[in-house]
């Protein structure tokens, strides 16, 4: 089964400059789900005012999606990625050599 992804906003922070509650850190979590096993993985993006895009928006207007877009596409695909790298050693796990005892010691 395909593995079902979704990314959610955990936390932000913010300081007061260059506009009330300006955000510049947000921590966000991106959970893998393929109908049988579920695993996720945590991420932080900071912010700077001087790479900003567009108009700023007040933090009390602010939704999920809209913080969700300022993380790097690149970040979220690497997220994806580790968490199916977990599910798959969750559906086949991983085989771990075995610290064997030495032939010629009793």
């Amino acid at each position: 089964m395909a593995t079902t992804f979704t990314t959610r906003i955990t936390a932000m922070y913010t300081l007061q400059q260059p506009d009330p509650n300006y955000v510049v850190n947000a921590l966000w979590e991106v959970t893998g789900v393929d109908g049988t096993n579920t695993a996720s993985i945590g991420g932080n993006t900071q912010f700077n005012s001087a790479d900003q895009e567009g108009a700023f928006i007040p933090y009390a207007s602010l939704t999920e999606a809209t913080v969700i877009g300022w993380i790097p596409e690149s970040s979220i695909t690497s997220a994806q990625a580790c968490v199916q790298g977990q599910i798959d050693s969750m559906i086949n796990p991983p085989v771990s050599p075995a610290n064997t005892p030495l032939p010629w010691t009793p």
